[in-house]
């Protein structure tokens, strides 16, 4: 990742001009989990921006994916299999501003 939190492979797909799509999950973790856990989405590669919140959720993460990918497998296959994540809250987003 880049000192923006953005990983090489959502740059290279970025240059190249393919489509993606934009998407948020919010993650709940078990207790004191929390650093674990975007460790591992960090090292993963999978996740754009990863960020630490107050409030409900514990992290939030920006993730792109290839526009003919499906975001309910991508959650539930790659993202969701991290250890220490007991929940996720799945934001899909239309057009950035």
């Amino acid at each position: 990742m880049n000192a923006l939190g953005t990983s090489a492979k959502t740059v290279a797909k970025q240059k190249e001009g393919r489509p993606v799509k934009t998407f948020f999950v919010q993650f709940k973790c078990e207790l004191g989990k929390a650093y674990e856990v975007a460790a591992a989405l960090a090292a993963a590669e999978l996740a754009s921006e990863i960020y630490s919140t107050a409030g409900h959720y514990d992290l939030l993460a920006k993730f792109y994916i290839d526009d003919d990918q499906d975001i309910g497998h991508f959650v539930n296959e790659k993202v969701q299999i991290i250890p220490g994540i007991s929940d996720t809250f799945t934001t899909v987003t239309f057009r950035a501003f």
